[in-house]
């Protein structure tokens, strides 16, 4: 069964719990699908009037805050042996090259990346355990945390939701199935422009490693 057609068969209470807890435990450092909750139930909202998408948003902010704030705090208290512990549960999130990249991140761009790490599946779910393994001064941690948890979050929503409300309107003349394939081909575009950054980005690293050219004597 689909995520959406699941929650159109859950209580709008127990939807705004869902989203909430999935996307705190994402945050805290957990991998869930956290983005995909999201948007499923935003775009349900569109078209369900008993889901508040206000109140959608701010149990998804909540959750966001929150969740990176409890990771903070376990990773400020486990340091490094945390990281290892959960590269050995979650090798393919945890591997020691992903904590080598988002760890240069965190040291070039500071909370900056805490901020952007939102918009990022990979440092979504690094920025909290990963902040405090690094001791980021709390009260930086803390603005990068709130802001980017309000826009990401309450953007996302936001977003998806007026995206719903308009191409219900479009699409009245047809079925359920042009609404999803437009969805899908929305995430098909966003999914193909993040792989394109993430190549050229690995490209870059790969270029600052190479050794500099020796000069013919």
């Amino acid at each position: 069964m689909h995520v959406q057609e699941w929650l159109e068969t859950v209580p709008a209470v127990s939807i705004y719990i869902l989203v909430g807890v999935v996307i705190g435990v994402e945050s805290l450092g957990i991998p869930l699908p956290g983005e995909i909750i999201l948007i499923s139930a935003a775009l349900l909202a569109s078209q369900n009037g008993e889901i508040d998408p206000f109140i959608l948003g701010a149990c998804a902010t909540t959750g966001a805050i929150v969740g990176d704030s409890i990771g903070y705090a376990i990773g400020r208290k486990g340091g490094r042996p945390l990281l290892a512990w959960l590269g050995k549960k979650f090798p393919r999130h945890f591997s020691e090259a992903h904590i080598a990249t988002a760890e240069r991140s965190f040291q070039k761009w500071g909370m900056w990346a805490v901020f952007f790490g939102r918009f990022v599946a990979l440092l979504r779910i690094f920025a909290g355990p990963l902040a405090g393994v690094l001791r980021m001064p709390y009260w930086k941690f803390a603005v990068a945390n709130v802001f980017g948890g309000v826009l990401w979050a309450g953007g996302t929503t936001a977003v998806i939701y007026y995206i719903g409300v308009v191409a219900e309107s479009w699409l009245k003349k047809f079925s359920w199935a042009g609404l999803a394939l437009a969805v899908a081909i929305g995430l098909a575009s966003m999914l193909y422009v993040k792989r394109r950054t993430k190549k050229a980005h690995s490209a870059a690293r790969a270029a600052e490693t190479l050794p500099p050219p020796v000069a013919a004597e």
